[in-house]
């Protein structure tokens, strides 16, 4: 890992952030493809989506509709053990995703006149479950349980074709959303899945979504940008990123663990430590390179960990860390700090925050009861990660009577004169001729 060096430095915030590492080069060469993509799916619909299945998943001749068959034979065959792991995150998830649906409020403004703030679920969602280098049915729980919780009532989840299942989404993905009971299911993958999902595609019965959401890689993330004009998305989860502030109170052995475990997901995902501990940045390197031999994916970890987007920073003090931090925006921000729970309250634009030595990223992948579904890319700086709330929309309910309009149409008047919209004023001296 590269290390940079900001000690004795007083950026400005345009210098920090000049200074984070990201993978810039990368996620513009996803945006030019990925709008070739989903242009492609409005276009051509389904015979798009067969030629990027032979292109990207090297399948063809397969089901895009997923017959309901493939389904119950997923779930019927699941091993027991996984089951009851799924089981308990689909508790958790459901438990945690209650809490971000708002009850309705009345307000009453004055006698007669009535504000209601309630929260409408949208019609239809599409749900997009990563499927290359990794399989994730977690991620099936994470879009389904928080849509079925703000009271959806269609969704259709999407999935790439596996070419070692002869073109069927994976079994473990397929048996996750049995056990939710979704039904409509399409073996499509990337770019794609979201240009089906946002424009429909008449070939397969896939009708278009009204919301899009789900993680992915910089090409999912970039389709998202692209049709964010016809429906409504989550924030970009693309390639993930961990960010670990921690001082001389840590253990290196750990933080350079939790690095090479998000490392792992894709060569693009972003690995970065930030401290003040010269001793602790040396012992990560030094557990990193020994890690990262030693994992399975061993190639991929070292790709990612040698990449630009991944680094060693050190800074001066714990306010530096803090200012880096909330620069960077990160996807997932674990505090490795002796004073990490106070310290929590300073770390504010990150997707999610894990605090202390206890938790690490891989609790909030699977059984933490948050989702994992998060913004990337410092979008976390001003959006949320995926919840209930997405699929959710404020609406404002208003009720006046009579009297209640009458006491202020003067002032309708007023106003209305004064940006020469005369008709708006007339519209209400209508109700008291």
């Amino acid at each position: 890992m590269r290390t940079i060096d900001l000690r004795g430095a007083a950026p400005s915030p345009a210098e920090l952030l000049a200074a984070v590492p990201r993978a810039s080069e990368a996620l513009a060469a996803a945006l030019d493809a990925a709008e070739a993509i989903v242009s492609a799916v409005r276009r051509d619909g389904e015979a798009a989506l067969r030629e990027q299945a032979a292109r990207f998943d090297g399948v063809e001749g397969h089901e895009i509709q997923v017959p309901e068959q493939h389904i119950a034979e997923a779930v019927a065959q699941l091993d027991p053990a996984v089951r009851l792991a799924l089981d308990e995150a689909i508790a958790r998830v459901r438990e945690g995703s209650a809490a971000q649906v708002p009850d309705p409020k009345t307000t009453d403004i004055a006698s007669g006149a009535r504000i209601t703030q309630r929260w409408q679920p949208v019609g239809r969602a599409g749900v997009y479950v990563p499927g290359g280098k990794a399989v994730y049915p977690s991620s099936v729980i994470m879009n389904v349980v928080p849509a079925q919780v703000a009271g959806v009532g269609s969704i259709a989840l999407a999935s790439p074709p596996q070419a070692d299942q002869g073109g069927r989404v994976h079994p473990t993905i397929l048996a996750v959303a049995g056990l939710l009971g979704v039904d409509e299911v399409y073996a499509i993958g990337g770019a794609g899945a979201i240009g089906a999902f946002a424009h429909g595609v008449a070939g397969i019965g896939l009708d278009p979504v009204d919301v899009v959401t789900g993680p992915g890689n910089n090409f999912v993330a970039s389709a998202k940008r692209i049709v964010a004009g016809f429906v409504g998305t989550d924030a970009e989860a693309g390639a993930t990123e961990i960010l670990i502030a921690a001082d001389a109170s840590a253990d290196a052995r750990l933080v350079a663990a939790d690095l090479v475990s998000q490392a792992e997901h894709d060569e693009q995902a972003a690995a970065v430590l930030v401290t003040t501990s010269d001793e602790l940045a040396e012992g990560v390197q030094r557990h990193v390179a020994e890690l990262a031999a030693a994992t399975r994916h061993s190639a991929r970890v070292e790709a990612a960990l040698a990449g630009p987007q991944s680094a060693i920073v050190l800074v001066d003090d714990a306010a530096m860390m803090e200012r880096f931090s909330n620069a960077y925006g990160p996807e997932h921000l674990e505090l490795h700090l002796a004073d990490a729970r106070e310290a929590a309250s300073r770390y504010t634009n990150a997707g999610a925050l894990f605090v202390g030595s206890a938790t690490p990223v891989s609790l909030g992948d699977y059984m933490a009861g948050s989702n994992h579904v998060l913004p990337t890319g410092g979008q976390s700086r001003y959006a949320s990660g995926l919840g209930a709330y997405t699929f959710l929309r404020p609406q404002q309910v208003i009720e006046y009577d009579r009297d209640a309009l009458g006491e202020v149409a003067d002032r309708i008047v007023a106003l209305a004169d004064a940006e020469s919209l005369p008709a708006h004023g007339e519209a209400v001296r209508a109700r008291f001729a």
